[in-house]
Parts: C-alpha cells; structure tokens; sequence
C-alpha cells in the first residue's frame, strides 16, 4: 500500500509539472499569436492575450489528437517510459524555457520537449530506444515549418500587394486592421492546436507507463485534454513581453497588411501540420513567416543579424534541454 501510494504521488507530481510546463508554453509562447496584432496597435497587449487565450482553448473542438498521439507514442519505445524518464524530460523543457523566457529569445517549447524526452530516454537506454520515424519527422519539420512559414508569408504579401495595387495605403491600413483579427484568431486557434496536444502526449505516456492508461487506447483521458487546454490558454493570458517585442518589432517593422500576411501564412502551416500529427514549432514558423512577409518588401527591411540568433537558439534547443534531461533522469533515480 505504501508504495502504491507513493507511486501515485510521483505521478499526481509529474502530472502538475506537465501543466506547469504547459503554462509556460503559454506563457513563452503568447508571442507568436500576439506580438504581431500588438505590434501593428490592432489590439492593446491586455486585449491581445485574452483574444489568443480564447482561440487556443477553442482549438479542444477543432483538432484530433494527431500530435498526442505522435509525443506519446512515436517518440520512444512505451517500455522504456517510466517515470524518472517523463521527470527528466519536463525538467530539460521547463529550464530550457525559462533561460530563453529570461533573455527574450524566442525558441521552441515543442522542441525543448521533445528534446528533454530523447535525452531522458538515451540516458535510461540508448539511442537505440527511439522511434526514429518520429525522431525524423520531427526534426525535419524544425526546417519546414519556417521554410513553409516563409513561403507562405511571401506569396501572401506579394498576392495582397497585387490586389490592393490601385487603392489607398490609408484605405488598405483599416482593411487590414480589420482583417488581422481573423489571422491572429486562426494563428492562435493552431497555437492551441499543436502546443496543448504536446503536453497531452506527455501526460498521456506517463498514464501508459504507469498502468492508469493502456497502450491501445485511442485517446488520452478527458480530464487530460481539457486539463492542457486550459494551462496553456491560462499561460497564454500571461503573455510573454521579453519575446513579444522581439518577435513584433526586432525582426522587421509590421503593419497591420503585414500582420496579417504573416499570421495567415503561419496558420496554414500550423494546420497542415497539426492535421498530420507533427509537432511543430510556433516560434520557427512565425518567425520564418515574419521574415517572408519582410524581405517581400526589401532585405534590407529584414534585421538578419537578430534573425541570425534566433535560429542559433533554434539550432542549440534539442541538445541543451537534452543535456538537462539526461542529468535530471539520472537525479530523479535518488529521489524517488
């Protein structure tokens, strides 16, 4: 009895972990839905939270648990997940976020998550335990998500340059305006979409490891989905200010046609990629549709030495959170 009564609170712990990790997915990532809306004075930064806290909480109705599915199962091997392994995963996540949280660096939280579980995983068993169809997916999306970003960004500023070609840019301003509270409602409705399933999948390969859920379900607990949800709209409502003025203003100067462009072309991607169980970066793909919709109009418009950095946190975020993952696997075997 004793020790099923600690087990349960190991679990009930790294359940509250999960969550607080999910927040801060939130919170970190509040940036990618707002900065741009706040940035072009669609919305005051208050408004813009409780708007993209909305849209990430309605994503529940919207989605399947494709990328759930995908974190929980398609990342390692079920028999090698126990609870040390999710410990040291959520522990390199976490402490990789608040770092790039602290110097206003936008990085990502999917990948500091999945990153924390392969290095949780090698230091229990070996490369060897991977799934590396997963692994693969994963990290190819690291590159298109913000190619796709990119892309799609571009063709939509260069698509809206050529409609709007013979009307006032006063006219086109309030247009746009009006139109950005659409693109950010759809960015933030994929926010939630892709970031709260992660957290999903997490908790989901903890029950499994842990005989409070089966291998065979086709989904997580209910309890679970609504619980990630709201920890990450919540997180969300926080907002992420370091990040949000990088993202709004660092990178290149946005105008509400420009918000738009990009929130859109960034939509697209998430919905893609969410509808085929990859989980992917919001940062990277907002970032490289931001980047798209400022080099349509000029390089130079473009600050590429901040770019620059952005992608060398992209580059480092794997193997630091699994440097930290692998460490805090092996702590968590004399705690508990």
């Amino acid at each position: 009895m004793a020790t099923m009564q600690v087990a349960l609170w190991v679990i009930v712990a790294l359940v509250i972990l999960a969550l607080l990790f999910d927040f801060m997915n939130g919170f970190h990532d509040a940036a990618n839905s707002i900065a741009t809306v706040v940035s072009t004075g669609v919305l005051r930064p208050t408004q813009a939270v409780v708007f993209a806290a909305f849209f990430n909480f309605v994503a529940i109705f919207v989605f399947h648990l494709s990328v759930a599915a995908t974190v929980g199962k398609g990342i390692a091997d079920a028999g090698v997940v126990d609870v040390h392994v999710v410990f040291g995963a959520l522990t390199g996540a976490i402490t990789w976020n608040v770092i790039t949280w602290y110097y206003g660096i936008p990085s990502s939280s999917s990948h500091a998550l999945i990153g924390g579980i392969v290095g949780a995983v090698v230091a229990k068993a070996g490369a060897g335990a991977l799934i590396a169809t997963g692994i693969v997916r994963t990290v190819t999306f690291i590159f298109v998500s913000p190619l796709l970003g990119f892309t799609l960004g571009s063709l939509m500023m260069v698509l809206v340059a050529w409609i709007c070609r013979r009307t006032a840019p006063s006219k086109v301003d309030r247009w746009f305006r009006r139109l950005q509270l659409l693109s950010a409602g759809a960015y933030s409705l994929g926010h939630g979409g892709n970031d709260a399933q992660k957290t999903i999948g997490i908790i989901w390969m903890l029950l499994i490891s842990t005989g409070y859920a089966a291998a065979g379900d086709k989904a997580p607990p209910t309890w679970v989905i609504i619980c990630c949800y709201a920890a990450i709209g919540i997180g969300t409502m926080f907002g992420g200010w370091r990040i949000v003025k990088t993202m709004g203003q660092k990178i290149t100067k946005l105008k509400p046609v420009g918000g738009f462009c990009a929130e859109t072309g960034g939509a697209i991607t998430l919905f893609l990629a969410t509808a085929i169980g990859v989980p992917v970066s919001t940062t990277h793909t907002i970032t490289g549709a931001i980047v798209g919709v400022g080099s349509v109009q000029r390089a130079s418009a473009v600050r590429w030495g901040v770019a620059g950095n952005i992608v060398w946190a992209w580059i480092f975020t794997i193997p630091a959170s699994a440097t930290v993952a692998a460490i805090a696997y092996w702590v968590s075997l004399t705690l508990f």
